[in-house]
């Protein structure tokens, strides 16, 4: 007790409060920072799972897309077979997705799965009558809305969500009618995978609830049902009809400590020492000094004994201590107050030593702050400089206080001590807080400029595709909410010409007047990018059909008009492709692919226009696109195939040559005719590679021919413009057998025999120097003159069937067949007529002098076999 009323005394009071503080602030500190490192943990446990919620709802929304794209093509065919509904599936299995099967059931009957095999079973099966599945598929029907059901236990192995899509066709009139249904399964285990949920560098234990799109309320199908009650980071996954809920803690679930726990912990107690331990020493030696007050009552044994220990305790403070009479200005310093101001020899003991010492600078300051303390009578605080004998300076930190003295004057006594190294240390944490932040306001800029480079194209200042892609995701931040939206999908004409011609830097000149034309024509709130080479977007808001058709027009007309660079006039078009949301919901991504089918479609249309997409577009590119996929698997599968026509004398009726014709041997449609592939094959660039195939099938036949005992005397094959154009050619034809004579190219009349293209001229040269004659089919619907057919010198004229059929009935198509087979003759030119199609046009041409004669009245297209069968029973004979 009596230990405890030594520590429960005035003097210790301050620290006792002061311990009580520092116990309940560092409480209280310790719980923010568990707090803080709470909402730390909560947001690395959410920045982890936000991507796999994204990326759950992106690969379920997917799958579901491509089977809604595949339902789109079985509206258009609602008989189609099952190889074709395979040949369909296996596109969309092709897709990143994770679809495992579909099933097409019409009437609710399974007629068409894929894959075929693992499912083979399920070919027949009626909904109607499976008590398993017919709840689910009625109302499917009934409510006409896809279900998304699971994830669920598969009969094949694994889990699986079922997706079913309702199909209706057009029943006319205005009117749909119900076709049956679509059922798709969707591969969970690849769907977590894909989505993140099975990477081991993952660092969260996951579940997830809502089975069958239920959502919170659903029961819980993936990972722990605990990880709900454990406090969770939680978050929604919107799928189509439905949602699920995903729940995530870290693995091993939450720390109940913080990490920096016991270092917060440490530093509460370390400050919480400096502070109490200065005071209890401080009501120590208050203590201490009112007893040697009271023992200097006593003895003066006893007083010298307190002074000496007071003494003792300010040397270790390094604490000078001063007294100033305010009456007298009577000044008295301590030795280590003499020390402080550099002072070794006797003062004045006046007011005047301190004011001479002072800095000038703070001479001023350091009187009125002084002068006020005085006048008020309150505690003395003040900070200065001193100016020391050898020129330096030093800061002093200076308290007082008023007291009556024994003499009863007014006196003031204080302290002073060197506070120079905490001014300096001030003065560097000062710069370095002002050079920081100097350093982070040169930060903040740069990563002002690194975003805006990110986002912008740097040679036109255009928002580039990142920035477009950010546009398109989250259209609201860029434009008005209930605004549709129309892009423009751009694409400058003949760029690459005087990209190669001129060089870059004109390429890139011009790029910059494309930009500052697409600003100068859009409107502030149109968003304008250039999404790589010469391809731009322009996305606008509040259009319509005419209003996008007049700004097209627009930009059409401006880009037209001769660009000068460096004295050369560059002359530039623009295809653009517009494409309209139908409502504001619709995705902006499905819009711009849109707007590049109607691109597509104005550069195919002949270039610097514009089309605007429709229904009738996307399913005529579909279309396109799927004949230029058939035509490219076609070449693969070597089912490009020659038949071949005969051609005969007119006197002895004896075969002359032959004419080889390219057919397309369809696995599905069966043998196709030029007219159903060539216009596909010559947009995608492969007509050189059909001749090819068609001119090495002829060949072949050609010896095959002959070792069979039949001679066929030539053999014609058509040679297209773009092979004619092609500079490796001959070193193609030289790695040929052709056998000499024997071997004839058909050039069509169309073909402009240009004196200037040199690449032509040359091909034709050294292909008779091969001793590849040189024909001209369909003669009189082209180019060709007399004077180019002399320059040309061709071994045969093959008039076109359009002038022969007339004939028989009109004189002056026959005088004309008569004077081109005239021309013929004169100039050395045999003149072959095609489009015989009966004998009395065979007698006519026999009387007019034509050299040979092919058509129908003799023999149609037919198979190499086919061919050297008919030559070698003579069969035309009979016919």
């Amino acid at each position: 007790m009596k230990r405890l009323s030594r520590v429960l005394t005035p003097s210790y009071l301050p620290a006792i409060i002061a311990a009580f503080v520092v116990l309940v602030a560092g409480i209280l500190a310790d719980n923010q920072n568990q707090v803080v490192d709470e909402a730390r943990q909560r947001a690395r446990v959410a920045e982890e799972l936000n991507p796999i919620r994204s990326k759950l709802e992106a690969n379920v929304n997917g799958n579901i897309q491509l089977v809604r794209g595949l339902i789109g093509t079985l509206v258009t065919e609602p008989a189609m077979d099952q190889q074709r509904f395979a040949a369909l599936s296996r596109s969309v299995f092709t897709e990143r997705s994770q679809l495992r099967s579909i099933a097409a059931a019409p009437n609710l009957i399974v007629s068409l799965v894929y894959p075929l095999e693992q499912n083979r079973r399920a070919l027949g099966l009626d909904y109607r009558r499976n008590e398993a599945q017919r709840a689910a598929v009625m109302r499917v029907k009934d409510t006409g809305q896809m279900v998304l059901a699971g994830p669920v236990d598969l009969v094949q192995g694994g889990k699986g969500l079922i997706g079913r899509f309702p199909v209706s066709i057009d029943a006319g009139g205005g009117s749909n009618r119900f076709w049956g249904i679509v059922s798709a399964i969707i591969d969970v285990d690849r769907l977590y995978r894909d989505s993140g949920l099975s990477s081991d560098e993952l660092g969260l234990d996951v579940a997830i609830a809502g089975q069958d799109g239920t959502g919170a309320q659903g029961p819980v199908f993936y990972g722990d049902a605990n990880i709900f009650r454990g406090s969770p980071v939680e978050m929604t996954v919107l799928l189509p009809g439905g949602s699920w809920h995903i729940a995530a803690v870290p693995k091993g679930g939450w720390p109940t400590t913080a990490g920096n726990a016991w270092l917060i912990r440490g530093l509460i107690v370390i400050g919480g020492l400096m502070i109490i331990l200065p005071m209890v020493l401080t009501g120590r030696l208050l203590s201490e000094r009112q007893g040697n007050i009271r023992a200097l009552r006593y003895s003066k044994v006893q007083l010298q004994e307190l002074s000496h220990r007071l003494k003792i305790a300010l040397d270790s403070s390094q604490i000078g201590i001063w007294e100033l009479d305010i009456a007298s200005k009577k000044l008295l310093w301590d030795e280590r107050t003499k020390e402080l101001y550099g002072q070794k020899t006797s003062l004045r003991q006046a007011y005047d030593d301190w004011k001479d010492a002072l800095h000038p600078d703070d001479l001023d300051r350091a009187e009125r702050e002084f002068a006020e303390a005085l006048e008020s009578g309150l505690a003395y605080n003040s900070d200065f400089r001193v100016r020391l004998p050898d020129g330096s300076t030093r800061h002093i930190r200076a308290n007082g206080s008023f007291y009556i003295g024994a003499d009863g004057h007014r006196k003031i006594v204080g302290v002073n001590w060197d506070v120079t190294a905490d001014f300096e240390t001030r003065e560097t944490l000062f710069e370095a807080k002002r050079t920081a932040e100097a350093h982070s306001v040169e930060l903040e800029a740069a990563r002002h400029r690194m975003e805006f480079n990110a986002l912008h194209d740097p040679l036109t200042g255009l928002p580039n595709r990142r920035f477009l892609d950010q546009v398109l995701a989250d259209r609201d931040r860029h434009f008005a909410r209930e605004a549709k939206l129309s892009i423009f999908h751009m694409d400058l004409d003949r760029f690459k010409q005087i990209n190669d011609t001129l060089g870059h830097a004109a390429g890139d000149e011009i790029l910059r007047h494309a930009a500052e034309l697409l600003r100068g024509n859009a409107d502030e709130k149109d968003f304008v990018a250039r999404i790589g080479g010469d391809e731009f977007v322009l996305v606008r808001q509040d259009g319509g059909i005419e209003p996008d058709a007049r700004l097209a027009s627009r930009i059409i007309e401006a880009m037209s008009v001769p660009v000068r660079y460096k004295d050369q006039e560059c002359r530039i078009g623009v295809s653009i492709g517009i494409a309209a949301q139908s409502q504001t919901s619709e995705e902006l991504s499905h819009v711009l692919v849109n707007a590049d089918i109607a691109l597509y479609e104005a550069k195919r249309r002949g270039r610097n226009r514009h089309e605007i997409f429709t229904g009738e577009l996307k399913t005529a590119v579909f279309k396109t696109k799927q004949t230029a996929d058939e035509i490219l698997r076609g070449l693969e599968h070597n089912e490009f195939i020659a038949h071949f026509q005969p051609q005969f004398c007119p006197r002895s009726l004896d075969i002359i040559g032959v004419e080889a014709l390219a057919r397309w041997d369809h696995p599905t449609k069966g043998l196709l005719g030029p007219h159903t592939f060539l216009k596909t094959a010559e947009d995608i660039n492969v007509v050189a590679a059909i001749d090819q195939a068609i001119l090495e099938q002829a060949l072949f036949q050609i010896y095959r021919w002959e070792a069979s005992g039949i001679r066929i005397p030539k053999v014609s094959v058509n040679l297209s413009y773009a092979r004619l154009h092609d500079e490796n050619l001959i070193e193609r034809l030289e790695q040929l057998q052709i056998p000499a004579g024997r071997l004839s190219f058909e050039l069509l009349e169309s073909i402009s025999f240009d004196e200037s293209d040199m690449t032509v001229l040359s091909n034709i040269r050294r292909i008779k120097e091969l001793g590849i004659a040189i024909e001209i089919d369909d003669f009189g619907t082209g180019y060709a003159s007399i004077v180019s057919l002399l320059k040309l010198t061709p071994r045969r004229l093959k008039i076109d069937r359009q002038l022969v059929l007339p004939i028989l009935k009109s004189p002056a198509e026959k005088r004309l067949v008569e004077s081109i087979i005239d021309i013929g003759t004169s100039l050395g030119i045999e003149v072959i007529a095609e489009g015989v199609e009966t004998l009395e046009h065979a007698a006519i041409l026999k009387e007019l002098g034509c050299h040979g004669l092919q058509g129908y009245a003799f023999a149609r297209p037919m198979s190499a076999n086919d061919l050297a069968t008919f030559a070698f029973e003579r069969r035309w004979l009979a016919a």
